[in-house]
């Protein structure tokens, strides 16, 4: 598979962005991953809101099982397609 993005769901700003920092030591990413605000459906207050950090991942060399592992560390998960 190539040409791959991987969505992490995180349960916040501060969780999105500690993933984010962490991702090019831990999994060698060198794009700067993209964190998206995702409002939750019916839910008018912001802090009800879980973050998104998108992976580009053009080569498909990222084990998904790792991931998803390492966003777990983190209250979040990794978002199948």
């Amino acid at each position: 598979m190539t040409d791959a993005r991987h969505v992490l769901v995180l349960p916040d700003r501060d969780a999105a962005e500690e993933v984010a920092e962490e991702l090019p030591d831990r999994f060698g990413v060198t794009e700067e991953p993209q964190l998206v605000r995702d409002a939750l459906a019916g839910e008018d207050d912001a802090e009800d809101a879980q973050w998104l950090v998108v992976i580009e991942d053009p080569t498909g060399r990222l084990d998904t099982a790792s991931l998803d592992e390492f966003a777990a560390e983190h209250d979040g998960w990794l978002e199948t397609p």
